[in-house]
């Protein structure tokens, strides 16, 4: 299934199920997810596409979140089973396979890791990922902006500064953090960290030859 084709099929779905505002949000993490895969050479319409479908389960009741996770054999942990919102981006992409037939494994994951991210996702993942957090619809305080600008120049350096601060948000709201958070911020980081010095290592080479 080309899941392009059977965009308005999307839309009507989440039409019955989310809020108008949320509508509004899921279209914006569209759009940013494909500004993101396209500003990074990857692939634009599977960007979209998780985009598209990264929140269809956001409303689902915690029942139906933890009995999708535990039908589907996820991995259930204290935190999750305590907040099951937290499932909702797994149990996305769940409906995103059962409901619309993506089977695009890189969509799946895309959707899946867009909450509480994951070591060594995939780039397409971190588009999603970051753009979650950016899209218009979130607002224009400092911090935002700082995001969106760091979102153009370092990939990794936007997702690990998005977990940081969600972290922040957690924090302040004495919420619960998820412990997968904390382990993408800190891969997101020594990736960051790592392309950082290769660039500095590239600039130096290029330096030395021409001079």
């Amino acid at each position: 299934m080309t899941l392009a084709l059977d965009r308005q099929n999307v839309l009507a779905w989440l039409s019955n199920r989310v809020p108008a505002a949320r509508i509004t949000h899921i279209l914006g993490v569209e759009q940013t997810a494909g500004d993101l895969a396209r500003r990074y050479g990857l692939d634009e319409a599977k960007a979209r596409s998780a985009g598209l479908l990264h929140d269809a389960a956001k409303y689902f009741k915690p029942q139906l979140l933890l009995q999708m996770a535990q039908k589907e054999g996820l991995e259930l942990d204290s935190v999750l089973e305590a907040h099951p919102h937290l499932l909702h981006a797994d149990a996305s992409a769940i409906v995103a396979r059962d409901e619309f037939g993506v089977v695009d494994r890189e969509i799946l994951d895309a959707i899946a890791n867009h909450t509480l991210g994951r070591p060594n996702m995939s780039q397409l993942s971190c588009t999603v990922f970051i753009a979650d957090t950016i899209e218009p619809s979130r607002g224009n305080t400092a911090s935002l902006e700082a995001l969106r600008e760091a979102s153009v120049q370092n990939l990794y350096a936007a997702v690990w500064q998005t977990s940081d601060y969600s972290l922040k948000y957690l924090l302040e709201t004495r919420c619960y953090i998820h412990p997968r958070t904390v382990l993408t911020r800190n891969w997101a980081l020594q990736m960051a960290r790592r392309s950082t010095q290769t660039e500095n290592s590239t600039e130096k080479s290029i330096a030395q030859i021409t001079s």
